[in-house]
C-alpha cells in the first residue's frame, strides 16, 4: 500500500473533527467528507436546545492545542452551550484554520467504500490495497479517492426511529409523516405556531422527550389551549428523572427536577407502558395513536401533531463491501455491548475506552462517535473525542497511548444493575 495516502474521517461533527484535529496534532494527511452544506449539520437540527454538559467536556484536547495555537479565543469552559454554539463558536473557527480548511469537502456525501481490486469475499492481501472511497463530491460528480485508513463518524441522527413499538416504518406512518417531528422541534420560536394551541403527542423517554415536554409546559403558560401528551414504553416514570440532584452534571439532573415538577402540577397526560401498533388519520383530519397498555388495546385521539423522540439507528449501507461487524441486538460495536445495553443497566456513564474496543475485522477501519453505539440512547461527545485519540494514537504507532485512558466521566447519580454476572466485568455500574 502507498505509503503517503490520507485517512479519510466520514462525518463533519464534532468527533470527526477531532479525529482530523488528532491527524494533524501526529503529522498525519487526511481528507473530510461531510454529506451535509455545513459543518455541524446535525447539531444545528437542534441548534436551539442547551446541553446539559459544558464547554469543558464539549472542546476536544488536540482541538483546543490547534486552537490555542492560533490565538482563537475559547468559550468559559463552565458555561452550556446550545447546540448552535457548538457548530459558531468550536466547529467553525476550528475547520476555517489552514491546517483543517483544504482537506474538508462539504455536500459530499460518501457512496461506497471498499477495499481497491477486491470484493468483501477476498482475503488473501487484502490488508496491502487500500481503500477506495466513492464520493458524490459538491452533490454533482462521483469521484473516487484511496485511502490507508477510514473512520467513520458520521453519528445516527440522521436515520431517526420510528414511533411503531417493533421498530417498523409502517404505511400508515409514512401517510402521516407531514405531522411527525422526528428530533426536538424549536416549540417556543421557530415552530410555534405549529404547536401552539394544539394537541401534541410526544413519543419516547430519553434526553431529546425530556426537553420536548419542557418546552411543551413553557409554551401551555401562554398558549392555554395547548394540551400534552406523553407516550413511553418504560413503567416506571421515575427511571426517566435520572439521577437528578445526585447528577454529577448538575445540567442534567435539573432535566429530571424540572420534569417531576409539571408532572405534578397535572401538565402532561402521560401513558407510561405504552407499546404502539398503529397511527391513523381521522375524518376530522386528527390523529389517533393505537397501542397496547398492559396487555389492553388503548386509542388516544383527537392529537394534532406527534413528536418523535424515539432515538436513532445506524446507516450502514455505504460500508456493504467493508469487513464490520456489530452486536445484533444495538448495531453497536460489538466489545460496546455490555456496556451501553440498556437491558443490563441504566447507568448513563459508560467507562472509557478505546481503540482495542473498536477495533473492526477490517485492518484500519473504524466506527466511532455515537455511531459506536449503535441504537444506545446516550453519548457524550467527551466519549467520542477519547475514542478519536486512542484511534488516531494506535494507527500511528502509539499503541502505549492508545492503551491509556485520558477521559473521566461525569456520573449520572443512578445505576441500576440488571444482570450482575454478566456486567461485573466490564460496566461501570456498582450494585450496592
Amino acid at each position: 500500500m502507498k505509503k503517503n495516502l490520507s485517512v479519510v474521517i466520514i462525518g463533519g461533527g464534532p468527533v470527526g473533527i477531532a479525529t482530523a484535529a488528532h491527524l494533524i496534532k501526529r503529522n498525519e494527511s487526511f481528507l473530510l467528507f461531510e454529506s451535509g452544506k455545513q459543518i455541524g449539520n446535525h447539531f444545528l437540527d437542534y441548534g436551539h436546545v442547551r446541553l446539559f454538559s459544558s464547554w469543558e467536556f464539549n472542546i476536544d484536547q488536540a482541538a483546543r492545542e490547534l486552537l490555542e495555537k492560533h490565538q482563537i479565543p475559547l468559550p468559559c469552559k463552565d458555561e452550556l452551550p446550545l447546540g448552535k454554539e457548538i457548530v459558531t463558536q468550536y466547529l467553525k473557527p476550528l475547520t476555517e484554520l489552514p491546517e483543517m480548511k483544504p482537506h474538508i469537502y462539504l455536500n459530499s456525501p460518501v457512496l461506497h467504500i471498499g477495499k481497491k481490486g477486491v470484493d468483501k469475499v477476498k482475503t488473501k492481501d487484502r490488508d496491502l490495497v487500500p481503500f477506495i472511497i466513492r464520493v458524490k463530491l459538491n452533490n454533482q460528480e462521483e469521484k473516487t479517492y484511496e485511502a490507508k485508513a477510514v473512520i467513520d463518524a458520521t453519528g445516527t441522527w440522521q436515520n431517526p426511529n420510528p414511533i411503531n413499538a417493533e421498530g417498523i416504518m409502517t404505511e400508515n406512518e409514512k401517510r402521516v409523516a407531514d405531522r411527525i417531528y422526528y428530533g426536538i422541534p424549536d416549540v417556543l420560536n421557530r415552530d410555534l405556531i405549529r404547536y401552539q394551541n394544539k394537541t401534541v403527542a410526544v413519543v419516547g423517554s430519553g434526553h431529546s422527550a425530556v426537553n420536548t415536554l419542557l418546552e411543551l409546559a413553557e409554551l401551555k403558560k401562554t398558549s392555554k389551549n395547548t394540551e400534552i401528551i406523553w407516550i413511553l414504553r418504560k413503567h416506571d416514570i421515575s427511571e426517566v428523572f435520572g439521577g437528578e440532584s445526585n447528577d454529577q452534571l448538575p445540567a442534567r439532573g435539573q432535566l429530571g427536577i424540572r420534569l417531576r415538577q409539571i408532572l405534578d402540577k397535572g401538565l402532561v397526560r402521560v401513558f407510561p407502558s405504552m407499546l404502539i401498533q398503529n397511527i391513523e388519520q381521522t375524518f376530522n383530519s386528527k390523529l389517533k395513536i393505537i397501542g397496547l397498555q398492559k396487555k389492553e388495546e388503548i386509542t388516544i385521539d383527537n392529537i394534532d401533531e406527534v413528536i418523535a423522540n424515539t432515538g436513532a439507528r445506524p446507516d450502514f449501507k455505504f460500508l456493504k463491501e467493508i469487513r464490520h461487524t456489530f452486536d445484533s441486538a444495538l448495531e453497536c460495536v460489538p466489545d460496546l455491548a455490555d456496556l451501553i445495553d440498556p437491558n443490563i443497566h441504566s447507568c448513563g456513564t459508560v467507562r472509557p475506552h478505546g481503540e482495542k474496543e473498536l477495533r473492526q475485522p477490517e485492518t484500519n477501519f473504524y466506527i466511532i462517535g455515537s455511531k459506536s453505539y449503535g441504537r444506545a440512547p446516550t453519548f457524550l461527545l467527551a466519549t467520542g473525542y477519547e475514542q478519536a485519540r486512542s484511534v488516531v494514537a494506535y494507527m500511528t504507532g502509539d499503541k502505549e497511548s492508545a492503551e491509556r485512558i485520558e477521559l473521566k466521566l461525569p456520573e449520572t447519580g443512578v445505576c441500576k444493575v440488571a444482570l450482575k454476572p454478566k456486567v461485573e466485568k466490564t460496566s461501570c455500574c456498582i450494585d450496592e
